[in-house]
């Protein structure tokens, strides 16, 4: 697996908080250092940031490049339980556990103090990995999110073929099924455009904000006119995240 790393010039002066930020379909570990103008504000504010690709490219599985939403570049950030992604579609356990300590391994020294958030089907990952794992997270947002992945149709394409037909199995990995089960202790941040063309049918921030108020988990849902789903998107709100997780991290 590859990701990219920025270190600020605070770097080696003292464990530095890290921010996972996970991208969203076709994108690999490159496309948001080069799009989202962060490093700016991360080297202002004493931030790690570090992004992984978004699926393995190797081995090369069979049908893995069919679909522009599934297999390569769309690993949904789950563990596959299905025959043959199951062997090396590891997405969740690599974000949460194996990336985190190849940071502080090779890239220390950086605080325990970590926070994550991500575009799209990063959202989801996101979200997913703060909710199932709050004592892992002092921060999380999101721009654009899949919020309910197992009530869209991208959602159910990827979970249904990485994880099989039990959807019971599926909210594990659904953010508004998982903010309905247990009150999260911290705020979830998310933006979103009145303008994407993917808001309705995959988005859905309605369900994830349905199940915030049903177990009175903080949300601070943010819509925004005329924004889409693109990196203009994402460059024009990039700060505010940014700042949202110093806040929680840099104490």
């Amino acid at each position: 697996m590859r990701f990219s790393l920025y270190r600020p010039p605070q770097h080696g002066t003292r464990p530095l908080p890290v921010v996972y930020y996970l991208a969203g379909l076709t994108c690999t570990e490159e496309t948001f250092a080069v799009k989202a103008g962060a490093q700016r504000f991360a080297a202002e504010l004493g931030l790690v940031l570090v992004s992984p690709d978004t699926s393995p490219r190797a081995p090369r599985l069979p049908g893995d490049d069919e679909h522009w939403d599934f297999g390569l570049g769309a690993g949904f950030y789950v563990d596959a339980t299905q025959a043959p992604w199951s062997r090396h579609y590891k997405m969740y356990s690599y974000v949460v556990r194996e990336l985190p300590e190849v940071v502080a391994a090779h890239f220390g020294p950086v605080s325990r103090r970590q926070g994550i958030f991500g575009h799209s089907m990063g959202g989801h990952g996101a979200l997913v990995g703060a909710l199932r794992n709050p004592e892992l997270y002092a921060s999380v947002s999101a721009l654009a999110p899949v919020s309910a992945a197992s009530r869209c149709p991208w959602g159910e394409k990827a979970l249904g073929r990485y994880l099989g037909p039990d959807r019971e199995s599926w909210r594990a990995y659904d953010a508004a099924e998982l903010a309905r089960a247990k009150r999260y202790g911290g705020t979830l941040l998310v933006d979103q455009g009145r303008a994407d063309k993917f808001l309705e049918e995959q988005l859905k921030p309605e369900l994830l904000q349905e199940a915030c108020r049903a177990s009175g988990t903080r949300l601070e849902l943010r819509l925004h006119d005329s924004y889409d789903h693109g990196y203009y998107f994402i460059g024009t709100f990039i700060e505010d995240h940014l700042r949202h997780h110093a806040r929680l991290l840099c104490r």
